[in-house]
């Protein structure tokens, strides 16, 4: 079974997307872009995809569709992900093959980091193939946008201790504190910050900072790390 090839509309760089947790997401999140394709069914493992060739040399979002770390996704569905993942990782060491990177985001970094630990990947040889990425909109929690989410303060906090390369991504991104925003994001030392607009925004009406806010903010985060301003961006910097 092949791997789903990005259209680039998440992020440039990912090559390839692979979904084994499927269904509506724990989270809730008003603005989620997955319910312009209505609703979704009930939470589930897609036993079909554990058939799925990974490949060589592939930058692959793992899990692109529904956040696979949210509380109530059972451990067995993510566990058997990373099963799959450090096979595949060991048959392209043995054959001398280029390996894939492994793009996992979510909002919930500590069932991540507690993933980790049940599946004891730190010994395991394809934990120098993952990039870590949480989604960070503001420094603010807007509970009747945000749901079900984590508080951006368990977010960062748990970022801030992932022992891999990080990406933040401020997506979609609303209203902010840019003293707080930029010194939170500092605390995890993402090698790159991802900037995206809503791409609904008649529909959500989100919270949005204006022109000048958002362009203090790049400058504020440029002097730290890379920052890949994403091409809905460009509505809120005309």
């Amino acid at each position: 079974m092949p791997l789903n090839k990005s259209t680039g509309n998440m992020y440039d760089f990912i090559t390839h997307t692979w979904n084994t947790v499927k269904g509506e997401c724990p989270h809730g999140c008003s603005y989620c872009y997955m319910k312009r394709w209505g609703k979704q069914p009930p939470l589930h493992f897609d036993e079909k995809e554990m058939k799925t060739d990974l490949g060589t040399g592939n930058f692959i979002f793992v899990g692109s569709s529904c956040d696979m770390f949210a509380e109530n996704v059972p451990n067995d569905w993510i566990l058997t992900t990373f099963d799959l993942i450090d096979d595949n990782e060991n048959y392209n060491r043995i054959y001398g093959f280029k390996p894939n990177k492994y793009f996992f985001q979510t909002k919930n970094p500590e069932k991540f980091i507690k993933s980790l630990n049940l599946f004891d990947i730190i010994c395991a040889g394809c934990i120098r193939n993952f990039v870590f990425c949480t989604t960070l909109e503001t420094n603010r929690f807007y509970k009747d946008i945000m749901q079900s989410a984590p508080p951006i303060f368990d977010r960062w906090c748990f970022t801030s201790i992932m022992p891999f390369e990080k990406h933040i991504t401020i997506e979609p991104i609303m209203d902010f504190d840019l003293l707080e925003f930029v010194r939170i994001i500092r605390k995890c030392n993402p090698v790159q910050v991802n900037i995206g607009a809503d791409s609904n925004p008649k529909c959500n009406k989100l919270p949005e900072p204006p022109k000048e806010k958002i362009l203090e903010l790049i400058a504020e985060l440029e002097k730290f790390t890379t920052v890949v301003q994403k091409k809905n961006l460009r509505r809120l910097l005309k």
